[in-house]
């Protein structure tokens, strides 16, 4: 059975001077190709919300982006705001360094306090930034993410030193697996580079390039 790739992407912009404009073709170009949702930077959620209405794309938002060294209680306040503003989706940074200082019980609240805040009314994600952290420390990531009750961990932010790679994707699959989503995102710019994350266990894709993915070209331009 083929795949709908438009199904599973988050059509994606979030970089810090996008425009009104923008966001409304980011949206626009979502709803006429059925995209799963559009990823906005908080200050556009309400924004995107209007936009999207009558439509079955989601809103879905960042939260402690993109380092992820917010506090916890800032995160969740973060995350309550985005809820009320119309978010259905929330994508969270992990406190990377508390996750290399092996302060696993630190790392697994924070990822709570945006897990508890969000239960019942917004899907979550947990960015691990898998780029930035040995096998190990990915690993460790996941199954903290999955203790928490997070809803899906993704690789990237594709703001740090390199994004989505199908190793990880396999990696995080196999930790997590078959009742955690994973989403791949950062440098997903083909609709080869979709596939062969799909097929290494992701079930959500994050990116800029949703149009030339879907229409099977390959872009250059950053996440």
């Amino acid at each position: 059975m083929a795949i709908n790739v438009a199904a599973m992407i988050d059509h994606t912009l979030l970089k810090p001077e996008a425009t009104k404009e923008q966001i409304e073709t980011l949206c626009q170009e979502a709803k006429e190709n059925q995209f799963f949702s559009v990823c906005v930077n908080p200050t556009w959620v309400s924004a995107a919300k209007e936009l999207l209405k009558g439509s079955s794309v989601k809103v879905c938002t960042v939260i402690g982006f993109p380092l992820g060294a917010s506090t916890l209680e800032t995160k969740a306040f973060e995350t309550k705001n985005a809820i009320e503003n119309g978010a259905e989706e929330v994508d969270t940074v992990i406190n990377i360094g508390a996750l290399k200082d092996h302060n696993d019980v630190l790392v697994e609240n924070d990822i709570r306090a945006v897990v508890d805040t969000a239960k019942g009314k917004a899907l979550t994600k947990v960015i691990i930034e898998a780029s930035l952290l040995t096998n190990d420390e990915k690993i460790r990531a996941c199954e903290l993410a999955v203790k928490a009750g997070a809803d899906y961990v993704k690789t990237s932010t594709g703001f740090s030193t390199g994004g989505a790679t199908f190793e990880d994707i396999a990696l995080m699959r196999k930790t997590v697996g078959p009742n955690i989503g994973v989403k791949a995102s950062g440098g997903v710019r083909s609709t080869e580079d979709a596939q062969r994350m799909i097929e290494a266990g992701a079930s959500r894709i994050g990116a800029s390039s949703s149009v030339a993915i879907i229409n099977g070209l390959k872009v250059t331009a950053d996440y």
